[in-house]
């Protein structure tokens, strides 16, 4: 009996139809909205699919990637790159570049139509891998829901990102280490700059404390900055700031915290201002460093005054021995 052949132009059809499916599969399990990716490209929809290169999708055009060592203004800045922007969301990935773990944090600003500031956003990535690629959205939305959306804009103000494993840990389980170590927000007048410097012991054994914090300084590529005098206390900047208390030993018990303050000025003179976005600390010369970015900007002033530790009270936490339930307090 005569076979009859499939025509081989239905055939090839069929199977590129099939592969087609295959890759879609296969690129919405890898993309979508905060998703980690390496070497992912295209914007995701609002279901965390992607969409076609060149396509409009729910926060706009996917946004042409740079060319060149030139990144374009605002629109892409060590890592971070601007993928869409549209009426009511934006679009933006971060790479990690360096060879470990990194925590990155992004500063965007949110702009009206005309370019006017509105405000800023801040959004962390935490354990980005070493040449990973993680794709986030942002709100662009007005807060006011009954408004209709004016067609925001965004630009990436700036980028930090250090190491995972010397990133600060305000919260969450307690550390390896069983000390916090983060930095505050800061006071600023007159050129005068004061950041203090939090310690607490989150571990189960007391921690002795005597004398002032060992600090690093380092530029906004992560290399040592020179140059700068590390001072014993702040009295020679400015007195009054609380970094002029005389070093003593502290035994600080589980649950107890110490501060110790940061102080300088940001007068420019002659010379090339000095600014040291990074500070990696230890609370004690054995203790494993902490990256902290108090953003200094030295001037051309050459010091900075380093407080030492100082007990402070408040916040007392019992020791963190497990992590903490979900709803944030200590379980057990």
């Amino acid at each position: 009996m005569r076979q009859f052949e499939k025509h081989p132009a239905l055939l090839t059809a069929r199977r590129s139809a099939a592969l087609a499916a295959a890759a879609a599969a296969a690129v919405a399990l890898l993309t979508g909205c905060g998703s980690r990716v390496a070497g992912a490209t295209g914007a995701a929809g609002a279901d965390g699919t992607p969409t076609a290169s060149g396509t409009v999708g729910p926060c706009g055009t996917p946004l042409p990637s740079p060319t060149g060592a030139q990144e374009p203004s605002g629109l892409a800045q060590r890592g971070v790159r601007i993928a869409a922007v549209g009426p009511v969301c934006a679009e933006y990935e971060v790479t990690n570049p360096d060879a470990e773990p990194s925590d990155v944090t992004v500063v965007f600003s949110r702009l009206s139509a005309t370019g006017a500031a509105l405000d800023t956003v801040t959004h962390t990535v935490t354990a980005l891998a070493p040449g990973a690629t993680e794709k986030r959205r942002i709100d662009l939305s007005p807060s006011d829901r009954t408004r209709p959306a004016t067609g925001a804009q965004l630009k990436i103000v700036k980028v930090r990102s250090v190491p995972s494993a010397e990133a600060p840990q305000p919260g969450g389980p307690c550390p390896a280490s069983g000390l916090r170590l983060y930095a505050d927000e800061g006071d600023a007048a007159m050129g005068l700059r004061v950041v203090g410097l939090h310690l607490r012991n989150c571990g189960t054994a007391a921690v002795t404390l005597d004398g002032y914090p060992t600090l690093q300084l380092l530029d906004v590529d992560h290399r040592p900055v020179d140059g700068v005098r590390l001072l014993s206390g702040g009295a020679e900047i400015a007195t009054g700031t609380g970094a002029d208390t005389p070093p003593q030993k502290i035994a600080l018990r589980p649950g107890e915290g110490a501060r110790a303050t940061l102080v300088w000025r940001n007068t420019t003179g002659d010379g090339a201002p000095v600014n040291a976005p990074y500070v990696r600390v230890r609370a004690t010369p054995d203790a494993a460093p902490v990256t902290l970015t108090p953003e200094l900007d030295l001037g051309t002033t050459g010091r900075l005054g380093i407080g030492a530790w100082a007990g402070e009270a408040g916040d007392a936490r019992p020791p963190a021995t497990t992590p903490p339930s979900p709803s944030g307090a200590p379980a057990g």
